[in-house]
């Protein structure tokens, strides 16, 4: 998008003005109807539905795009699912921190399990690889295992004791990446299981945690203890993004968007593009763990503390403004997967309020980078909010607003 610059003439109006909230995101919560299930990981499925973990009622469970759930136990009892992925064969596979199993589900809900051969080995992530196998992390025992869909199962040690392997994902390299939480370190396996790489992480006690391919052919985590966001290159350069303080503790769960940026969550929603601009929206008392992209444009993430599958709207506007000389800045890193109106609103501490635009948009993908201003000239207003926000079909999306000083 260009740069624009808008003069404003006859700003107030008699309208009435609500003090907004910093972000808002459309989110929409399905309750489990097993209370208490301790929800965990969550995947896409190919059977075009969601496919979740719950940890503390032992069930696998399925949620349709418009919010219908089935649940389906495990035979082990207390196995403790944990990680869940696609895999190559079409079916869901799945950790069983407990059960020490790597299981299997259909989408007709069939499931087998098939035992981990180190004794109490804790698998925890678990991903599809390049090779037609699901690639899987072993905490207690260090290692990482490879599950061909036959049931075949390979383990490989990590080079650094105790390290505590948690997160996996297949890398654009076509090799296999991992998080090591004890270790502060992120690892590299090929598919042949040479270890060829450990990148010790820019801060020390950070517990890496989740892992996502981006879509700048970087590698992302979460950095569970310092509360930071981390990327690293195939060739293992890394650089750490703070993130807003959080009141529960730090992110965890990381996936790829549809609109071009990075998910994660901590007690919050987190969106940060690859440029490194970060905007979280609230999800009151529900502890996020997991996310995901759906096949429906949206991502879906597990809540474990109000124990429900919830939805957020692709969008952001990484809204930030600034004041000097006379000019008001307004800075957009604004991405959205669909079609959409975008506008913006001023509130005033007086009570004025001034719609600045509305406008169709197309999809914006990867997010785009912007600056608009008004000025020079610009009133002195004092403390002014600009509120910017994403709607279709006049159902909201997305809002953030930023409060500046126009004080000359």
């Amino acid at each position: 998008m260009t740069i624009a610059r808008f003069w404003l003439a006859g700003f107030m109006l008699a309208l009435p003005s609500v003090a907004p909230a910093k972000t808002w995101s459309n989110i929409t919560a399905y309750p489990i109807p097993t209370a208490s299930c301790g929800l965990w990981g969550i995947t896409a499925g190919p059977d075009g539905a969601l496919w979740f973990v719950e940890y503390g009622a032992n069930k696998i469970g399925r949620i349709t795009t418009s919010g219908g759930i089935t649940e389906y136990p495990l035979a082990t009892a207390s196995s403790g699912p944990t990680g869940i992925t696609a895999g190559p064969d079409g079916a869901l596979w799945f950790t069983e921190y407990y059960g020490n199993n790597i299981g299997r589900i259909t989408t007709a809900g069939a499931i087998t399990e098939y035992p981990v051969p180190t004794a109490y080995s804790l698998p925890y992530g678990i991903t599809a690889g390049p090779d037609d196998a699901l690639w899987f992390t072993e905490q207690s025992s260090n290692n990482i295992g490879r599950i061909t869909t036959s049931g075949g199962i390979t383990e490989y040690p990590v080079p650094t004791a105790a390290s505590a392997p948690y997160g996996i994902v297949a890398g654009p390299d076509g090799a296999l990446w991992f998080t090591e939480f004890y270790a502060n370190k992120i690892g590299r396996i090929t598919t042949a299981g040479a270890i060829t790489a450990e990148y010790p992480t820019p801060t020390a006690f950070s517990y890496p945690n989740g892992i996502a391919a981006g879509p700048d052919g970087a590698l992302w985590f979460t950095e569970w203890q310092v509360n930071k966001i981390g990327r690293i290159t195939t060739s293992g350069m890394m650089t750490e993004y703070q993130v807003p303080g959080s009141p529960k503790g730090g992110p965890s769960g990381i996936a790829a968007g549809p609109d071009g940026a990075l998910w994660f969550v901590d007690p919050e929603i987190g969106r940060i593009t690859t440029a490194g601009v970060i905007t979280e929206y609230p999800a009151p008392a529900s502890l996020p763990l997991g996310i995901t992209a759906g096949p429906d444009g949206a991502l879906w993430f597990t809540e474990s503390e109000s124990n429900n599958i919830a939805r957020a709207p692709a969008c952001g506007l990484g809204l930030s403004a600034s004041f000097a000389n006379g000019t008001l800045t307004m800075n957009f890193n604004l991405g959205i997967d669909t079609p959409a109106t975008w506008y913006a609103t001023l509130h005033t501490g007086t009570g004025g309020v001034k719609r600045l635009w509305s406008k169709p948009i197309p999809a914006v993908v990867p997010p785009d980078s912007f600056t608009r201003t008004f000025g020079p000239g610009f009133p002195n207003l004092g403390d002014v909010t600009i509120l910017s926000g994403l709607e279709t079909a006049g159902e909201g999306l997305c809002y953030e607003t930023v409060t500046v000083n126009t004080a000359q």
